[in-house]
């Protein structure tokens, strides 16, 4: 029997602005949601709060049950509201909030839970692991880098690419939500985000992607738009394609889309100059040989700061309208 649209268990799996951007979009198809979320970042306010508190840094957690919520656009503004002043420079009210309820209910994973009634979000938020974890990477030079941050910068000043990358502890404990979520899937998506940092430190986590092999579910890979100074500098759409089937299988991924729209001259400028390049895709590549691949335009583009990042909309509509159908 064809599943039902909004009755379709949906598994996304990823991390930073990529993955909250979909998740506004997706929400709208359906409410079964899962949003399965790396922890490894330690930089900015969240890796503050991790070396201060030993918490789980909460960024990105927090920018999925926002992109999730269901509340007042005070209550969104608010959990998203960075202070520009004092010692709190920087750091988002969200961070705090969900700082403060882990203390008060002794866990980071009973603190996401409250906010996720708080702001009454369809789905779920869940970190892929509650462990202390930890990225490192050895680079094409040899040079081994330790932590998330460091990596990209050190890929980025270098302009190296990256060879190796396994989390500190290796194979941490899976959150066992996690485990049964994916098993219970009929659709997991992978990005959009940094392919190594946001996508492929959540598959690092011990038979996670075991798990995603079991599955029946469908695989979809959203691209970015472009490349990633530091971390993707040199690759294709074909070589972020092949990276990641190194960690899920050659046969897991049914369908791939990427972006088509153009970007204007002037916005690609200062990613240009910044190192970032569009996706070059090889039309010829063996890869689209056994591998669907659904061209759209996906971008938005915010005037103001200039930023190129998908549209939440029109991603979640190719998803469910078009790599959907041509998968069933």
């Amino acid at each position: 029997m064809k599943i039902r649209q909004q009755d379709l268990k949906v598994v996304v799996i990823g991390g930073g602005t990529g993955l909250s951007t979909m998740l506004k979009g997706i929400k709208k198809y359906t409410s079964h949601i899962t949003a399965v979320v790396t922890v490894s970042d330690n930089g900015g306010g969240s890796g503050k709060l991790r070396q201060e508190m030993g918490m789980i840094p909460p960024g990105d957690i927090r920018n999925c049950l926002v992109a999730l919520a269901n509340t007042e656009p005070i209550m969104e503004r608010l959990l998203q509201h960075r202070f520009k002043e004092g010692g709190l420079c920087g750091q988002s009210f969200g961070n705090l909030f969900l700082a403060a309820l882990t203390e008060i209910t002794g866990s980071f994973e009973e603190a996401v839970k409250v906010t996720s009634n708080v702001l009454a979000i369809t789905g779920k938020v869940l970190p892929v692991t509650y462990e202390d974890v930890h990225l490192e990477a050895i680079f094409e030079d040899g040079e081994k880098v330790i932590g998330e941050t460091q990596i990209v910068d050190y890929g980025k000043d270098k302009l190296l690419d990256i060879n190796e990358i396994w989390l500190e502890p290796r194979n941490p404990k899976p959150a066992e939500e996690v485990m049964t979520a994916i098993e219970e899937a009929d659709l997991i998506i992978f990005g959009p985000g940094s392919l190594y940092t946001s996508i492929i430190s959540n598959l690092l986590v011990e038979k996670v992607t075991e798990q995603i092999a079991k599955s029946k579910a469908d695989k979809i890979y959203v691209a970015n738009v472009m490349t990633q100074p530091g971390e993707t500098t040199h690759l294709s759409l074909e070589d972020h394609v092949t990276v990641l089937e190194n960690y899920v299988g050659k046969s897991t991924i049914n369908v791939v889309i990427a972006n088509n729209a153009s970007i204007p001259e002037k916005y690609l400028k200062q990613y240009n100059d910044d190192g970032a390049k569009v996706l070059k895709v090889d039309e010829e590549h063996e890869v689209w040989t056994r591998i669907q691949r659904i061209d759209a335009p996906l971008v938005s583009i915010n005037e103001k700061k200039g930023l190129v990042r998908h549209d939440s909309m029109k991603l979640a509509q190719c998803i469910f309208e078009s790599a959907l159908t041509k998968i069933t």
